[in-house]
């Protein structure tokens, strides 16, 4: 086989699409989080998901797609049934057994949601003391004030769904969520009218597509990195953010003890 024959041949199987990393679907988990990634109708739909769907379709890579809670996850990655987890927050813990991409998905900052009916001004931690905050399970949130304060009670909850639940039924006081995904969920419930948020921000971070720690995925890394940029720079990622828009038009407001947050 001539040198010029054996270049056309890697050519046309890195073009493959059905060629992943390994020469197999690479394996992605995430937890449902519209408007990021979540299931309907049985389609995966989401502005993330669908950004990583497209990029990796340009990179020849196929995958295969699970939605599970966050904490198995985390443990499917780590024990090696899952390539990759969809919307993890960069850390220097993980980065020890993680890939992080050099360009994010998505940023996010996070809100204190209240019942209408029942407001609770928040400006600083201090107006928190002696309240119940619903948290998701298994986040862990950056924003170290927060985190470790012992002013208030922090109480987890199965799923966003749930903790807005336990919002209205006034299990708890305030939910923390991310600003966009929360006014998204609230508008799919219809409680719109019944919950609101505070203006004043808690953190912020970046949403990434952790890949599990190997020589292939490494190469992957930076070719999605890449592509994902070239991406962001077309129409067809404006018309992304735009159908994922938040239906809130208040946008929240940095507090004085924003820190960046951490799934």
């Amino acid at each position: 086989m001539t040198a010029l024959l054996r270049a056309l041949l890697a050519l046309l199987l890195l073009a493959a699409p059905g060629l992943s990393a390994h020469g197999q679907p690479l394996r992605i988990v995430s937890e449902a989080w519209a408007p990021y990634v979540y299931e309907e109708r049985g389609q995966l739909r989401g502005l993330d998901y669908e950004a990583t769907a497209i990029v990796l379709q340009r990179l020849g890579i196929d995958a295969e797609w699970q939605l599970m809670p966050w904490k198995r996850c985390l443990a499917a990655l780590q024990q090696g049934q899952a390539d990759a987890i969809l919307d993890v927050f960069q850390t220097a813990e993980r980065q020890a057994g993680m890939l992080f991409p050099a360009e994010p998905l998505s940023e996010v900052e996070f809100v204190l949601f209240h019942a209408r009916a029942r407001p609770h001004p928040f400006r600083r931690l201090a107006d928190l003391h002696g309240l119940k905050v619903g948290v998701s399970a298994g986040y862990w949130y950056a924003n170290r004030a927060f985190r470790e304060s012992t002013a208030f009670t922090r109480e987890p909850a199965p799923d966003h769904a749930a903790n807005f639940g336990k919002l209205l039924r006034n299990r708890v006081d305030l939910v923390i969520n991310d600003h966009r995904a929360g006014h998204y969920l609230l508008s799919r419930m219809n409680l719109s009218e019944a919950i609101g948020h505070s203006p004043r921000v808690v953190s912020r971070d970046r949403l990434y597509l952790g890949l599990r720690r190997d020589a292939e995925l490494e190469k992957l890394a930076v070719r999605f990195a890449e592509a994902l940029r070239r991406f962001k720079g077309e129409p067809a990622y404006t018309a992304l953010l735009e159908r994922y828009a938040s239906p809130s038009t208040t946008h929240a407001t940095p507090a004085p003890e924003a820190e960046q947050p951490t799934l």
